[in-house]
């Protein structure tokens, strides 16, 4: 049975919204946070500690865009619906979904991580890791704000997982490194439209019930 194990407000709300849209059979087990970082009961989980897990017949597998991959290969093929979240070489906005998938996690994610650490830090705000940090955050947002303006989903015309990738970083994770959006319509629009998903409102009130997620 494929076991998804959820730090409350974390990346593991990918794996849960994932599924969702799949359609697949889950456990979905919640933890919460001890205050700020996972609880020993997760940190046992995998030598790294940190969200997402999924445990699914004897596997353990961490990392979101691994976790991600396997349960698209082993639980979401074509003939259930499943298949069309992970494009392929044959279709032409396969590069696309590759780049947008792994800049989630590659550009996008670090970006934000370290204007929030270098923040916490509390240098000069002429410090050049502040202002290196934030050149590089805007235009992340910038190039989102561009390619979202092109089409409607950042592969292109087709919802993939990699919109399920990028979309935790512009919002739960604003709840860590609060950033205003106000200057990017276009991103704003594409979270009203992934807020209109049944599937993400299905899967947020699962796994994060108390919170409401930042879709502006």
């Amino acid at each position: 049975m494929l076991t998804i194990h959820h730090l409350g407000k974390s990346q593991s709300e990918r794996i849960v919204w994932l599924c969702e849209e799949l359609g697949i059979p889950y456990e979905l087990k919640r933890y919460d946070r001890a205050p700020v970082m996972a609880p020993p009961e997760y940190k046992a989980l995998h030598p790294i500690g940190s969200a997402p897990v999924i445990t699914d017949d004897g596997i353990v597998l961490a990392e979101s865009g691994a976790v991600m991959d396997y349960i698209i290969a082993k639980h979401g093929p074509k003939e259930n619906g499943g298949g069309h979240l992970a494009l392929t070489k044959d279709h032409p906005d396969f590069a696309q979904y590759l780049y947008w998938f792994h800049f989630a996690n590659g550009t996008l994610q670090p970006a934000l991580m370290r204007v929030l650490i270098s923040g916490r830090l509390n240098p000069p705000a002429d410090h050049p890791a502040v202002l290196t940090g934030q050149q590089r955050m805007e235009l992340c947002l910038a190039l989102l704000e561009t390619r979202l303006g092109d089409v409607p989903w950042l592969a292109g015309q087709d919802f993939t997982a990699a919109d399920i990738m990028t979309v935790f970083c512009l919002t739960t994770m604003r709840r860590y490194l609060p950033y205003d959006l106000s200057p990017y319509p276009h991103i704003r629009a594409y979270l009203a439209r992934i807020g209109a998903r049944p599937a993400y409102r299905r899967a947020m009130a699962k796994g994060d019930p108390d919170m409401e997620p930042l879709l502006d």
